[in-house]
């Protein structure tokens, strides 16, 4: 009989350790907070995660891109804790900005990228619209080297597209051409491509290719502040009305000074406090 009972203990003792490791195994799962949608804003977001979870163990930012319009339909969707976006929601069609709360974590400009063979380094606003809508065709026409020009855009839902189209083609849709998801795959495609032009985000273009000057004007962060470079936007991380703990700790974690003034400027953004001007939309 005592044999028995001590079975009995030991089986206990086996399933009450079971329970602890299966504990333990939950508590190493932890928290997500999932960020989706604009890829210039995602090398922001992307930082200030890992910072928030090495000092929120237990809590995990996953960012992901596919472009602002789908950031602002799936936290509308409530699919996601955060829809990262160049735009605001009143510009996405079928966005109810009631149902959403807008944080502005920073501001972004957008420049013009060109291949370096083209031989062309600055541009007017006049001949970068004729260049989108297909009336220049040719570097030549404007000075540069005898190639055909290369178009590549931003996706439909693009906050980078939409913006660019906006402040720098005077709201004219660019002609139909390969489109990109991607800021990243964007310039390295005009990178490698003789003739090649697109648009990226400050942060995303390099070395690699070549930013023009427009009308004279630098694609500078201080002429951004000042609106002398016009083809900017903010960058909003959108939340529900209701969002959990973990989601609004991390947004006062991106507006709070230590990112704002580290990683913002570190990582080519300017915190919005800088500007200059203001825009509604």
């Amino acid at each position: 009989m005592k044999k028995k009972w001590i079975l009995v203990l030991f089986a206990i003792v086996i399933v009450l350790l079971g329970f602890a490791y299966i504990n333990r195994d939950q508590n190493k799962q932890g928290t997500s907070i999932t960020a989706v949608g604009s890829t210039a804003l995602q090398p922001l977001v992307e930082a200030a995660g890992e910072e928030f979870s090495k000092d929120n163990p237990g809590v995990f930012v996953n960012v992901q891109g596919g472009g602002s319009g789908t950031g602002l339909s799936q936290i509308q969707e409530g699919a996601v804790s955060i829809g990262n976006s160049d735009l605001f929601a009143s510009e996405q069609t079928g966005i109810n900005e009631a149902k959403l709360v807008d944080n502005r974590v920073a501001v972004i400009g957008i420049t013009p990228i060109i291949n370096k063979n083209a031989g062309i380094s600055a541009l007017t606003s006049q001949q970068l619209k004729d260049i989108f809508t297909g009336k220049i065709t040719n570097w030549q026409d404007i000075g540069g080297r005898n190639q055909k020009i290369v178009i590549v855009n931003r996706t439909q839902g693009s906050g980078t597209r939409i913006t660019f189209e906006k402040w720098a083609l005077d709201n004219e849709r660019s002609i139909a051409s390969q489109e990109q998801d991607s800021s990243g795959t964007a310039r390295q495609i005009v990178a490698t491509t003789p003739g090649a032009i697109s648009y990226v985000s400050f942060s995303y273009a390099d070395k690699s290719v070549v930013m023009p000057t427009l009308n004279g004007v630098k694609p500078t962060n201080n002429n951004v502040k000042t609106n002398k470079w016009k083809i900017w936007s903010y960058e909003h991380m959108y939340t529900q009305k209701k969002s959990d703990e973990d989601t609004d700790k991390f947004i006062k974690f991106v507006l709070s000074k230590h990112v704002q003034d580290k990683l913002v400027p570190q990582l080519g953004y300017i915190p919005v406090t800088d500007m200059k001007v203001e825009r509604l939309e």
